[in-house]
């Protein structure tokens, strides 16, 4: 499984490590599908964060956009993936004090 395959919406399983690290702060996901990022997303945000999505994501304009460079949790194990939430964490809550 690729960051292509993700970016093109064929990922249909999440990764076991995500679930486990997101588990440990209550979140459940075993539930969820993950899903490509449609324009309709897109156009009811007011900031679109992308991972190294490039010309796979819809762009509109007035929209800020933030494209965070971050490692894929693809293949990853536990602590990896843990350190990649707690980034995402890091950079989310930066962002929540400049909205």
């Amino acid at each position: 499984m690729t960051d292509l395959d993700f970016r093109v919406g064929r990922l249909l399983t999440i990764n076991p490590a995500v679930l486990t690290v997101m588990g440990e702060l209550g979140i459940d996901l075993s539930d969820e599908i993950p899903a490509k990022l449609t324009a309709d997303a897109v156009e009811a945000a007011d900031v679109v964060i992308t991972m190294d999505c490039g010309d796979a994501c819809p762009v509109f304009p007035g929209k800020r956009y933030l494209d965070w460079e971050l490692t894929a949790p693809a293949g990853k194990g536990v602590e990896e993936v843990r350190t990649i939430r707690d980034e995402i964490d890091r950079r989310v809550q930066h962002l929540l004090t400049e909205l």
